[in-house]
């Protein structure tokens, strides 16, 4: 198939098994492209089961494949659909690779799994490979310890892939927080390849939605990202509120579409008996509650990483330690660096823990005072490679 000369085209994999992370960011990096160049279609893979509550700009679309989910014993299983998860599986492979070749990008960007989840987008890479397209591994700052991560990328096989079927590897923050592929033994040839991009700015959607009930500034905002790991949070700050009645910020608390509809009914009801929480369970324009808060308690996922930075947010971080200690390893080093706050939990924590760190998050320095150099580049210096990836295979022209 001809190559197009006035269209570019960019197709990016996510593989999207749980939670909001990846859809987050490859739509972060989609709408930014797209809005540089007028010239450009991007279209986004994903598993997510909500992708369809989020809006997309112009020349931004997606195609939802199959959703799975992965079981507490580390095996997959079919979200929604009573089949056997290898039937899925390759339901779910077909639709990547037959899209890809309708599509035909000259740039495929895939999002954290080198393969795809079990593998699912080896044989879209080399058919793109083949056609002359540019590919492109895209990774967070922290992938997990690195003593973890290196057995798991060697069980699935990953560095031959980078060696044969990667042009670029994109890591989207910066080696003063963490070098993801510490302990990996790359070659040369592969390490070259590799790119810090800084962290992806945010900017809040210009189109703002009214404002929720009975929600009165100033006030702490309390998200666990999508949901599922995120009860011992809302827990422990809801058990802050009920101990301290006198506390100088109300707060309020988004539970993520993820979270078990009991537990969501659970806090709820111990908020509706507070008059200075409210508790709503999703918000797809989240960046807007931010640029409103006093502060951002969190548990410290990428996307809310980004977005406490972006908006220049005083945050204490809370980060999970199962399954992956991503989340605590980008806590600690941020907390060095003097960027935000951090506490420890394993479990139900002391409420009056809690209250001292809520209380005292005003009076910390905001993340802006101790930016190192090139912190927000990330979506600036991505359309660069982008662009240099893709020419002279296309012609784009910048959005006036």
């Amino acid at each position: 198939m001809a190559k197009r000369t006035a269209q570019a085209r960019i197709l990016i994999y996510s593989h999207d098994s749980f939670g909001l992370g990846h859809l987050r960011r490859c739509r972060t990096i989609a709408h930014s492209l797209v809005a540089r160049h007028s010239d450009l279609s991007v279209l986004i893979l994903s598993g997510s089961p909500i992708i369809g509550s989020f809006d997309f700009r112009s020349r931004v679309d997606f195609v939802r494949i199959p959703g799975v989910i992965k079981l507490r014993n580390g095996d997959y299983t079919s979200l929604s659909l009573h089949i056997d998860i290898e039937e899925t599986l390759a339901m779910r492979a077909s639709i990547i690779e037959h899209t890809a070749a309708i599509f035909d990008p000259d740039l495929f960007i895939v999002d954290k799994e080198p393969l795809g989840l079990r593998g699912e987008v080896k044989q879209t890479l080399e058919m793109l490979r083949d056609r002359g397209a540019r590919t492109v591994l895209g990774l967070r700052d922290v992938m997990d310890e690195p003593s973890l991560l290196a057995p798991e990328w060697e069980r699935k096989n990953v560095v031959p892939a980078l060696e044969s079927l990667y042009d670029h590897i994109w890591i989207y923050g910066l080696p003063e927080i963490c070098d993801p592929l510490e302990e990996i033994e790359l070659p040369d040839s592969v390490r070259a390849r590799m790119t810090y991009t800084g962290y992806l700015r945010r900017r809040a959607p210009t189109n703002m939605p009214a404002d929720l009930p009975l929600l009165r500034d100033p006030y702490i905002l309390v998200t666990p990202g999508g949901g599922g790991d995120g009860e011992d949070l809302v827990d422990w700050v809801l058990s802050a509120y009920e101990l301290d009645r006198t506390m100088p910020c109300g707060a309020l608390i988004v539970l993520g579409p993820f979270m078990q509809r009991e537990r969501q009914a659970e806090f709820m009801a111990r908020a509706a008996k507070l008059g200075d929480v409210t508790v709503i369970t999703f918000d797809a324009h989240i960046e807007n509650l931010m640029t409103r808060a006093a502060g951002v308690v969190a548990m410290g996922g990428y996307n809310t990483f980004c977005e406490i930075l972006s908006f220049d947010k005083r945050a204490l971080l809370v980060p999970r330690v199962r399954p992956r200690l991503e989340q605590h390893i980008r806590a600690e080093r941020a907390a060095e660096l003097g960027l935000v706050s951090m506490l420890d939990q394993d479990g139900p924590g002391d409420p009056a823990v809690m209250v001292r760190a809520l209380r005292a998050l005003p009076d910390q320095p905001l993340p802006s005072t101790r930016f190192p150099p090139g912190l927000l580049d990330g979506l600036d210096v991505v359309d660069r490679l982008a662009m240099a990836a893709i020419a002279p295979s296309s012609s784009i022209r910048q959005s006036a």
